[in-house]
């Protein structure tokens, strides 16, 4: 249920609104726009619809949200949410590009990824310290020395960071190191680990499920606001299907449908969703055109020698020439890169 509070209303009866909610043990999630309130109702809906809220003083109308997933939908939330994660704003006009290797191997690979990322544009630091991969016999990162690492080429280059948790026990550690928590494709459905990301206060990037529907990726990202944290990033990243030419199929057309479902920015990661640095630039550009918020591509010094995910790498010259097209693209479509 949402509640429309009128123009104008006064503190007090904005928290009448919410007493009454409170008093039958229902939540009360306030959201304030900047000609609105509006108080999202959680909970029995019975007992919710008992209340005269339309009678309360304050009220201007209350309206059933229908979709399953109600904080991200744009139905409590009209107006687009903006992101911040440090200096950094996504969403909005901006195209952010977020970069950097897949994993974290060493202090050189890492510093020199995050000073190329700088120079030609990024504004976002990726770097992978915990790595789950398919073969247990894979690079699995460097684990907490890896944070270390992200944190000095964050303090060297002033990009701040995102790397993956991949484990309930990991996340205090890992967002005492980052700026951005990032829950990859295989945990979109980890309930314990959405859950206690949800109790941060630090930004989360959250990954579409290779399997997984638009609607299951947003009923996802519900599960991190309804635990408090409003700061989620959505990411397209290919899902699979019966097409073997890409390592996944990217899903350009969820971008469109979710900026129409949700009000949470979302970007795109062409690296995950083809495994192919030759198709990189043509899906970022892709991304930009069909209103995502920014990509996530990854970087490396020597892609051929990347310990993991090397032909998906482009290498700095590459990435450079991405940016360039990207800068040139972005301003007749109204964005900023």
């Amino acid at each position: 249920m949402m509640i429309v509070m009128r123009d104008g209303a006064s503190e007090q009866e904005i928290q009448g609104v919410i007493d009454k909610l409170h008093a039958i043990g229902a939540e009360a999630h306030l959201s304030r726009g900047e000609f609105k309130t509006v108080i999202g109702a959680i909970g029995d809906r019975e007992k919710i619809s008992e209340i005269p809220l339309a009678a309360l003083p304050g009220v201007e109308k209350v309206i059933p949200i229908m979709k399953p997933y109600k904080l991200v939908s744009r139905e409590f939330h009209p107006e687009s949410t903006l992101v911040k994660v440090g200096p950094v704003e996504i969403g909005g006009d901006y195209f952010t590009v977020i970069a950097g290797p897949c994993a974290v191997e060493n202090e050189e690979q890492v510093i020199a990824s995050a000073k190329a990322a700088k120079k030609m544009g990024a504004s976002i630091l990726r770097g992978g310290a915990f790595k789950p991969r398919s073969s247990p016999y894979s690079f699995q990162g460097l684990g907490e020395e890896g944070l270390r690492l992200l944190a000095r080429a964050r303090d060297i280059t002033g990009l701040p960071v995102v790397t993956e948790v991949v484990d309930v026990r990991h996340v205090v550690v890992v967002a005492n190191h980052v700026d951005v928590l990032q829950i990859g494709a295989r945990n979109m459905q980890n309930f314990l680990l959405l859950r206690e990301v949800g109790m941060q206060q630090k930004p989360v990037l959250l990954k579409r499920g290779m399997s997984s529907t638009v609607e299951e990726l947003l009923m996802a990202a519900e599960y991190i606001v309804q635990g408090g944290n409003t700061n989620v990033i959505l990411c397209e990243r290919g899902i699979r299907t019966f097409e073997t030419a890409t390592r996944n199929t990217l899903d350009l057309s969820s971008v469109p449908i979710v900026k129409n479902l949700s009000h949470l920015p979302i970007i795109v990661d062409p690296s995950h969703a083809t495994g192919k640095r030759e198709v990189i630039t043509a899906l970022a550009r892709g991304a930009l055109a069909v209103g995502a918020d920014g990509v996530m591509v990854e970087i490396h010094p020597d892609p051929k020698a990347a310990l993991c995910d090397g032909p998906q790498s482009l290498d700095f010259e590459q990435f450079g020439e991405m940016m360039e097209e990207l800068k040139t693209m972005a301003p007749p479509l109204g964005r900023i890169v």
